[in-house]
This record gives C-alpha cells, structure tokens and sequence, in this order.
C-alpha cells in the first residue's frame, strides 16, 4: 500500500500531510507516468452550501479544470444526478458519474454510457411520496430526487427536529423492498442496495477507457464519507486526497483544507503536466 511518510493506515483526517506542502512529493509518483483525475463536486468543487441548487462552481474553478481536462483524462463523481452536476459544472470535455456512479456519461464524441439500478426506480418513486408526506411539516427538511437516489436534506433543520427527519427515513426504508440508507453531510440518502458506490463507478470508468495500467495514476479528491468508497478503491495504487472539515478514519494520502485550496492544487498539477508536453 502507497503511503505517506511512513504513515500505517488506516489514517485519520487530522494526520494527514498537506497536498500542497508535499507536492514536490506527490508529483514525484507521476514521473514517467499520466494522472486520471476524479472529482467530487460538493465541498470539494464547490463549498458546501445550505441549498443543494445553489451549489454554483466558481469561473476561476471552471477553467482550472478545463485546463487539466486538456493535459489529462478529468471525471466527477458525484452523488447529484448525472445532468444535474454537469450543468452546474458546465466543463466540456470531461467525463461525468453522477448518483453515486449509478449513472456515467462521457463528453460529445465519446460513446460511454453507463446506468445501473433501473429496476430500482419504481421503488424509489413510492418513497419520495412517502417521505415527502411524512417530512412535510417538518420546517428545513428537503426531499431531493435524483434519478437513482433520494436525497433528504436537513442542514437547515432546527437541532431539536433532526431525529425526527431520521426516524421519517427510517420509517420510509422499512416500508422500501431493495433500498437502503446512506448517509453524508447532514444528509439521509435511500439508494438501491445493490453493491455499487463510487469506488466501483471509478474501477469501471478506469477500465472502460484504459486507464487500469500501470502508467496511469489514479488521482481522486473528494470530502465526504461516500467519497471513501473511492478513496479505498486507489488506497494501493493511486493518490487520495480528501477535503477535511472533521476528524475521522480516512483511506486518503494528502488533505486539503478548502475548495479554494482544491483549485490551488489543480492548477499546480495542470502546470505540472504543462512543463512536461508544453504543446
């Protein structure tokens, strides 16, 4: 297994060393050998805000990641729908896995589609209707469908109510054959419980554009707990980078701190890439 300093795994997120201040490191992996770059959106994208549609990437971001998009295969991977975060994102030219890599798509020109748990979506039709009843008079709770997912928001929901939006959830999954509960950053998510998270959504989209060699360093960059799935996925072979704002086990090499650091990190990496083929 890659690690940093000597670091035993699992790590937590307070220990990890800094993408930035050990990227003369981190780069040294890539010496004769291309990154593919795998992106969360929320929280590491873009900050994490109190309205999921108000989630809007930065310009100075868009365009650091169309550069890098330019110099190395680029995907988000993200828990939003597919064409929901690529028109937030509005990058061309890059590959998009939405739901949790339930559903996958590549740019114009590039025949890749991908979608699994279509025999899930009756399922999760009757549960957005039953959690939207149940969450209905709950003040700040938002029910967010995607294709393949309901999202149940409660950042903004008074302290004292948020038990009460987990135990509505709780009650919706009891009643839901073939769904089950995941969670993130002040968030309940239903999703069809078959074995399949972005870890996997990454595998895939590494072996369909063949990228699973050795000259290729897998490079992923994510902040929640879903985004685990891949960070474990290249715990051995690739680079883990998470954005942190707690403390908890993590199968991640580097921490950022911010978005903000995030684009620092990217631009530092496209130059990198810049200098090595500077046509």
């Amino acid at each position: 297994m890659f690690s940093t300093h000597g670091r035993p795994a699992p790590a937590t997120t307070d220990t990890l060393p800094s993408a930035l201040a050990c990227f003369t490191e981190l780069s040294g992996r890539l010496q004769d050998r291309q990154p593919a770059v795998f992106l969360d959106y929320d929280g590491t994208l873009t900050p994490i805000v109190d309205r999921p549609e108000a989630a809007l990437i930065s310009e100075p971001m868009r365009r650091t990641v169309r550069e890098l998009a330019r110099r190395c295969t680029v995907a988000i991977v993200s828990g939003r729908d597919r064409k929901d975060v690529a028109r937030l994102a509005g990058i061309e030219g890059i590959y998009y896995a939405g739901s949790h890599g339930f559903d996958i798509a590549g740019p114009a020109g590039k025949e890749l589609e991908f979608q699994r748990g279509l025999a899930y979506l009756p399922a999760l039709d009757r549960a957005e209707g039953a959690l939207q009843e149940r969450l209905a008079a709950v003040a700040g709770a938002q029910v967010e469908r995607k294709k393949f997912a309901i999202a149940v928001h409660f950042r903004r929901v008074a302290e004292k109510e948020q038990a009460a939006v987990e135990a509505a959830v709780d009650a919706v999954l009891t009643q839901s054959e073939g769904l089950r509960k995941t969670g993130g950053k002040m968030i309940f998510e239903l999703r069809p419980d078959i074995d399949w998270d972005k870890g996997k959504a990454l595998a895939w989209l590494l072996e369909q554009l063949g990228l699973d060699r050795r000259e290729v360093v897998p490079v992923y960059l994510g902040d929640d707990l879903t985004d685990e799935d891949a960070l474990r996925e290249i715990e051995e072979d690739g680079i883990g980078i998470l954005v942190r704002d707690e403390a908890r086990p993590t199968h991640a090499h580097y921490a950022l701190e911010s978005p903000a650091e995030v684009q620092t990190f990217l631009e530092r990496l496209a130059a990198r890439l810049r200098s090595d083929n500077p046509s």
